[in-house]
């Protein structure tokens, strides 16, 4: 150690031995304090320039708007230490503890700090510009607004961390693990994320454009309306995701896991799906142009026991964009208070049998009636739906008869006999719980159901997921104000009526 360096650390450890804790502007550029001991001092616009303080303790020190530019601070003990608006240009920060440090727009452009504990850390608008964070811990810490551009984070911890509108645009974040963090509004646009833990983050809005999130995890994430255009998600994780009205143009989505994600109002314009796996993941509300799809999973376990195959683009854009079916059962009557108490409760009891009628109907009342439509995701569900739904009503006889009879005229046709079968199944199904329901409502809206509401005249019609409509019952008198009219006996639809209703279902579970 040379005269002149020894003279600066005799003279900073005698004045902090007598108790001087202000060294406010001084310059110890390029001494050699290492293993110092300078808690709590104030060190504000002090100049550190290739100063070596490693291993020093300089815990609760204020060293704001400080000169450590090219200083060595390995393993130093910085912890609850204040460096806003200091400049730590290729410092070398490896091991050094930050946890509980103020960072606010300081400047580590290239710096190093692999290994190092920064835990509850506020790098809230600093730069960080292609700084080494390898291994780091950043639970907790604040870095909204900072700069990460090109920063190597790779095996970094940051749970529960603040990254909102942070720049990674090219950070490399490789095996790190995010979970829980708040990257909303951030751009990582050609970052690397292959393996990356973004389970439960918040993506909202985030920019991942070009990014390689392969192999990723974002299970439970919030991804609504983040732009992925261009990325690869390959085999990622996307489960139980809100990709809500997200952008996933030229997405590669080979392999991903979708199962129970919603991307209602996605756009996924010439993205890639061959092979995801998109189990209770809705068929509606996106764009699906362009898309290259050969196959995907369907099976709830995402196992492969049940593979959907596409023989052409149409085939695989017509599946993305499946239309729900409905059932619509149209009362010739408004609805009231009390009627619409005894519907709730009459649905609430059938969707305990039959949970596919898990949600309750949209409801419509026009100038004289009240419509009452069902959305199901599968046809299948259609005669079930329409059987079990008009149960409350004094039709629910004729109409169930109808059903039945219909399910029988299904099975004469010359169809894909499978698509029949699974029909028929799920009607029998429903009609196997009919006892156990029509209990359960006569105990629970028996009286109610003696209101004109409920005896009023009904029709029931089916919609197929290809916009083909079937009527299974009309009321003789429905729609008619001038008493009984024994001659307008509703007639079953039959024949090619039939025919084209059954070729039109999109898709079968």
């Amino acid at each position: 150690m040379e005269a002149e360096e020894l003279l600066k650390r005799f003279a900073i450890v005698k004045r902090y031995t007598e108790g001087d804790r202000n060294f406010t502007g001084i310059n110890l550029n390029e001494a050699n304090l290492s293993r110092i001991n300078l808690s709590q001092s104030i060190l504000t616009r002090a100049s550190l320039f290739v100063t070596n303080i490693s291993g020093a303790n300089l815990s609760e020190a204020n060293l704001s708007e400080a000169n450590l530019n090219v200083a060595r601070l390995s393993s130093t003990n910085l912890s609850r230490a204040i460096l806003n608006g200091a400049t730590l240009n290729v410092a070398n920060l490896v091991r050094a503890d930050l946890s509980a440090a103020q960072l606010i727009g300081a400047s580590l452009i290239r710096s190093e700090l692999v290994r190092c504990e920064l835990s509850k850390t506020n790098f809230s608008g600093a730069n960080l510009t292609e700084a080494d964070l390898r291994e780091v811990k950043l639970t907790q810490a604040n870095l909204s607004g900072a700069n990460l551009s090109g920063a190597n984070l790779r095996g970094a911890s940051a749970a529960s961390a603040n990254f909102q509108a942070a720049n990674l645009h090219g950070a490399d974040l490789t095996k790190a693990d995010f979970n829980g963090v708040n990257l909303s509004s951030a751009d990582l646009k050609q970052a690397s994320l292959q393996q990356v833990n973004l389970s439960s983050a918040d993506l909202s809005g985030a920019n991942f454009k070009w990014a390689d999130l392969s192999g990723a995890n974002l299970n439970g994430a919030d991804l609504s309306e983040a732009n992925f255009n261009g990325a690869n998600l390959n085999g990622a994780d996307l489960r139980n995701t809100n990709l809500a009205h997200a952008s996933l143009v030229h997405a590669d989505l080979t392999k991903t896991n979708l199962i129970n994600a919603d991307w209602v109002g996605a756009d996924l314009t010439g993205a890639t799906l061959t092979g995801a796996k998109l189990y209770l993941v809705p068929r509606f509300g996106i764009i699906a142009d362009d898309i290259t799809c050969q196959w995907v999973d369907i099976s709830p376990a995402g196992d492969l026991t049940q593979v959907k195959q596409f023989n052409s683009p149409s085939e695989s854009r017509k599946f993305l964009n499946h239309t729900p079916g409905l059932v619509q059962i149209v009362i010739d009557a408004l609805l009231d208070y009390s009627a619409n108490s005894t519907l709730a409760t009459a649905y609430s009891e059938i969707a305990q049998h039959y949970r596919v009628m898990s949600s309750p109907p949209n409801i419509e009342i026009g100038y004289r009636r009240t419509t009452l439509t069902f959305r199901f995701d599968s046809d299948e569900h259609l005669l079930p739906g329409a059987f079990l739904g008009i149960l409350p009503f004094n039709d629910a006889l004729e109409t169930q008869r109808n059903l039945v009879v219909l399910a029988k005229n299904m099975e004469s046709q010359d169809l894909n006999k499978k698509r029949i079968l699974q029909f028929c199944k799920a009607l029998n199904s429903a009609i196997d719980n009919l006892n156990e329901v029509k209990r359960m409502l006569e105990t629970a809206i028996n009286a109610d159901r003696q209101t004109k509401f409920f005896q009023s005249p009904t029709q029931t019609i089916l919609i197929s997921s290809g916009q083909e409509s079937l009527t299974v019952q009309s009321h003789q008198n429905f729609g008619r104000r001038g008493g009984n009219n024994q001659e307008s006996k509703f007639k079953l639809p039959a024949g090619k009526k039939l025919v084209d209703f059954m070729a039109s279902f999109d898709y079968l579970d």
